[in-house]
C-alpha cells in the first residue's frame, strides 16, 4: 500500500491531525541534536516555535533558515529575470514564520519594499515582533486582502496552491491578480508531474485527465491538506495571465520531491 493510499485512509477516519502530531514530535526528536548545535552555533539567530517551523515546512533550524536563504535568493533572482525590484513593492503570499521573507531585505539591498501576508496568526504575530524591514497583515482563508487594486510590482507564492481546494485556486488567483498591477510578475510553485508516485491509481488516472486533485478532509490551509496539479487544469487557472516560464526540477532522491515553478505576467 503506497503513502498516498494510506493518507486518504487516515483523513476519512479522522486520523490524519493525531497521526500528523505524532510525526511533529517524532521529527522533533529526529532533529534534536542538529538543533541544538544550530542555536549554539548561530545564536544571534531567532527562530520561531518548532511547529509554526514544522507546519511551514520541516523541523530542522538549519533547512529553515539556511535552505530558506538560498530559496529566497532563488525566487528574488526568477523575478529580477522579468523585471526591475528596485524600488518596487513585493508581497510573499503565505509566508508563515519567515523563512523567505526574513531574507529579502538583505538580498535586495534594502532597495526593494516587502509585505507578507498570511492565514496563520502565530505566523504572522511573530514576525511582526522579530523581522524588521517587512510590512506584516494576518489574512483569512477567503481571498480577500487588505491592499488596494494594482499595489504591487511582484508576488510570489511558494507552496500556496499546494493547499487549497479548487474553488479558492480561482478565487485566489482572483484576488492576486487584482492585487497586482499591469505587466506585473507572479511567481507561484504548484505539486506537478513530479508528485505522480505519491498519487493513488484514482488519482493518477484523473490527473492524466488533467483533473485537480485534493485532498482534504482536514483545514484547508493546513501542511496536511495537498493538492495535485496537471498542466490542463492550471490553463483554466491562468486566464488573464502570461506564461514567461515553467521551472520542473528532476527529484534526485525519494526524501525531497521539487515542486514546480511557475513565472507569470499579468496582461
Amino acid at each position: 500500500m503506497n503513502k498516498g493510499k494510506i493518507s486518504n485512509i487516515l483523513r476519512k477516519s479522522g486520523l490524519l491531525y493525531p497521526f500528523d502530531k505524532l510525526r511533529y514530535r517524532i521529527e522533533r526528536v529526529k532533529n534534536k541534536k542538529a538543533n541544538l548545535k544550530f542555536k549554539n552555533d548561530h545564536q544571534e539567530v531567532l527562530l520561531p516555535p518548532d511547529y509554526l517551523i514544522y507546519e511551514s515546512f520541516q523541523i530542522n533550524y538549519s533547512n529553515y533558515y539556511f535552505g530558506g536563504k538560498e530559496t529566497a535568493k532563488s525566487i528574488f533572482g526568477h523575478l529580477a529575470k522579468h523585471t526591475n525590484l528596485k524600488g518596487k513593492k513585493v508581497l510573499d503570499w503565505g509566508c508563515g514564520p519567515g523563512r523567505l521573507i526574513r531574507h529579502m531585505p538583505d538580498i535586495s539591498r534594502n532597495q526593494t519594499s516587502f509585505y507578507g501576508t498570511d492565514y496563520n496568526k502565530g505566523s504572522i504575530d511573530w514576525c511582526q515582533k522579530n523581522i524588521k524591514n517587512v510590512n506584516f497583515n494576518h489574512n483569512n482563508i477567503e481571498a480577500e486582502l487588505p491592499y488596494e487594486d494594482e499595489k504591487f510590482d511582484a508576488i510570489y507564492g511558494f507552496s500556496i496552491f499546494t493547499h487549497l481546494s479548487e474553488e479558492m485556486h480561482f478565487n485566489w488567483f482572483n484576488e492576486l491578480k487584482r492585487i497586482l498591477n499591469p505587466e506585473g510578475i507572479l511567481l507561484i510553485t504548484t505539486q506537478g508531474e513530479n508528485f505522480k508516485p505519491k498519487m493513488t491509481e484514482v488519482e493518477r488516472k484523473k490527473f492524466d485527465e488533467g483533473k485537480l486533485i485534493v485532498r482534504g478532509n482536514v483545514k484547508e490551509g493546513h501542511r496536511t491538506y495537498s493538492a495535485f496539479h496537471p498542466d490542463p487544469f492550471l490553463k483554466l487557472l491562468f486566464e488573464g495571465v502570461e506564461v514567461l516560464d515553467k521551472i520542473v526540477i528532476s527529484p534526485k532522491n525519494k526524501n525531497y520531491i521539487p515542486q514546480d515553478m511557475w513565472i507569470l505576467k499579468k496582461k
